[in-house]
């Protein structure tokens, strides 16, 4: 399946590709990145092979990732052919305890910001970044029901939320008549599998396809990492970031090099990159609507958008959800067969395929954007 293919995200009738393309790495101001004409060719590139979802947020590379992403969307006159999405909740103003959050006052703000660095007079999805710990569901639902009501906004969503608070905004959302969300932005991967537990029968139930970001753990699964006399070489984002206090970038463990093993072995049992087969794994996952990947050199996203170009068999995909199964907590571990048994009769408890609500899609009728 090619990235020309374009399915439904969540229960709405926007229709995206299965990859999008993630442009936090698009500038150079946080000491990392691409730069502009770097930026364009990966853009470029995307679209020529026929994907149509853009994922950025105002605080990436502090607006310079939105304002090339207008400017190299002007230069094709691509606006009514591509899918942007664009998030908001980061700070950019310190001392400013208003600039920031997920309030009535900064959602107002916020969007002004980015329809005027991507030089457009709508946005296709407009994104919660993450929870602020403050502000009512309600607030924020009306919030963003407005924005679609004015026109400024077509579709909304959440991403690093809390279960319960997403649930809480969709059943406000179907109860008042406001805009559903239609996406739950989250981290997922072979190495970060803990939505399985809520996100992904909450987002199948209530209609929010789930858009994946770090895919790759931060490039860990790409294979570019090794462990080194208990430590790790390789540089890039996790080797600049590792002493940072941002948990994206804390990915080094006993654990994940053994995944990383399993994960190359696979690869090379295929004949594919390990990046190809990470992205192919979590986009083939229940619940999954959109992978977003990213890349700071074109090689890295020529490969990437060859990920959906093969199928894992069955005992291959048995052997990489064996080694990077989640240890079951408390209350998960009662939902098990065994005490599951218990409460049915020893019977199946006969939960419903992961193919119950089957994703629709729709073939291209050209073989790129142009």
């Amino acid at each position: 399946m090619s990235v020309d293919t374009y399915y439904t995200l969540g229960r709405s009738g926007l229709r995206v590709s299965r990859l999008a393309l993630g442009t936090m790495t698009f500038g150079t101001e946080w000491g990392w990145g691409a730069d502009e004409d770097t930026a364009r060719q990966l853009f470029n590139t995307y679209v020529d092979a026929g994907g149509n979802f853009i994922d950025t947020a105002d605080l990436y590379t502090n607006g310079t990732s939105e304002a090339w992403i207008g400017k190299f969307v002007a230069e094709r006159k691509l606006r009514d052919r591509v899918v942007i999405a664009t998030k908001f909740s980061y700070n950019a103003e310190p001392g400013n305890p208003n600039a920031g959050g997920n309030g009535r006052k900064n959602i107002l703000r916020a969007v002004e910001g980015s329809l005027k660095r991507l030089g457009t007079d709508y946005i296709d999805l407009y994104i919660l970044h993450t929870w602020d710990r403050i502000t009512p569901a309600e607030e924020v639902m009306r919030s963003l029901d407005d924005l679609v009501r004015s026109g400024k906004v077509r579709h909304v969503g959440l991403s690093d939320t809390p279960a319960w608070y997403a649930a809480r905004a969709q059943t406000l959302a179907e109860w008042r008549g406001y805009e559903p969300l239609t996406t739950l932005q989250l981290e997922y991967s072979l190495v970060e599998r803990n939505i399985e537990n809520e996100f992904v029968p909450l987002g199948l139930e209530l209609g929010m396809g789930v858009m994946v970001w770090s895919p790759l753990a931060s490039g860990l699964l790409s294979g570019k990492y090794k462990p080194s006399e208990g430590s790790f070489s390789g540089g890039g984002r996790l080797d600049t970031l590792r002493d940072s206090q941002n948990p994206a970038f804390q990915k080094i463990s006993e654990r994940n090099w053994q995944i990383i093993s399993e994960l190359e072995t696979v690869a090379k049992e295929l004949d594919r990159s390990m990046a190809q087969v990470a992205l192919n794994w979590t986009a083939n996952q229940p619940g999954v609507g959109s992978v977003i990947i990213g890349a700071t050199k074109l090689t890295q996203l020529q490969d990437n958008l060859k990920a959906l170009d093969f199928q894992i068999s069955s005992e291959l995909s048995d052997r990489l959800q064996t080694v990077s199964r989640p240890k079951s907590q408390f209350p998960y571990s009662y939902f098990e067969s065994e005490i599951q048994g218990m409460i049915h009769g020893g019977k199946p408890v006969g939960l419903k395929p992961a193919g119950y609500y089957p994703h629709i899609f729709i073939e291209s009728a050209g073989a790129g954007v142009s």
